[in-house]
């Protein structure tokens, strides 16, 4: 299974792409938010990367989104 993305994975680092895009945030600033390289978020939004559970809720509060909606597992951005 060596660089395969596992299914979950694939539908976070879509909407995390999205998101950025959407927000016009570049890369760096994603990996400053996250205290981490520009190199090492990339991975992330590559699917690469698990990221930590503080680390989603830091994604899900900046972008003003659910976890479940950044984990792929809700098509709705913010509770009801």
């Amino acid at each position: 299974m060596k660089n395969e993305k596992i299914p979950e994975m694939y539908s976070f680092s879509l909407r995390l792409k999205e998101l950025r895009k959407e927000s016009g945030t570049k890369q760096t600033k994603m990996a400053e938010i996250l205290g981490c390289t520009p190199n090492h978020y990339q991975k992330i939004e590559y699917g690469k990367i698990n990221v930590p559970s503080t680390n989603l809720m830091i994604l899900a509060d900046y972008f003003g989104v659910t976890t479940d909606y950044l984990l792929g597992r809700s098509d709705n951005r913010k509770n009801l």
